[in-house]
């Protein structure tokens, strides 16, 4: 029973309708540039934008980015592709984001809770 709910619940993601072409990468090296990952995310399509976030205060990144590519399909062969592979030095996960979730960096995101 515990196999079966598993597998229901991991293959939705995959094909998920709301699958957008950025992944979500978490564990990148604090030395990553949007250059070297495009680089290294380019073999698997064409790459459009990489967000690299930013830790204000020790001015450097935070551990995660998001990688856009210019079709679902080339999201999901990177997806298949680099997921616990090395990049820069550092074992990377990638997980898909829902399409209209990523906020790029220089945006607020709107305030969700009441005036008081």
């Amino acid at each position: 029973m515990l196999n079966n709910f598993l597998y229901r619940s991991y293959t939705p993601f995959l094909f998920s309708r709301s699958f957008s072409s950025t992944l979500f990468v978490k564990g990148i090296s604090f030395s990553s540039t949007e250059e070297t990952l495009t680089q290294a995310f380019s073999q698997y399509g064409q790459v459009l934008r990489v967000d690299v976030i930013m830790d204000k205060i020790r001015c450097r990144p935070k551990g995660i980015a998001y990688v856009t590519f210019s079709s679902k399909e080339e999201a999901g062969k990177a997806l298949l592709e680099l997921n616990g592979r090395l990049v820069d030095g550092r074992v990377v996960i990638l997980d898909i984001t829902k399409a209209g979730k990523h906020n790029p960096p220089d945006t607020k995101p709107k305030h969700a809770g009441g005036d008081s």
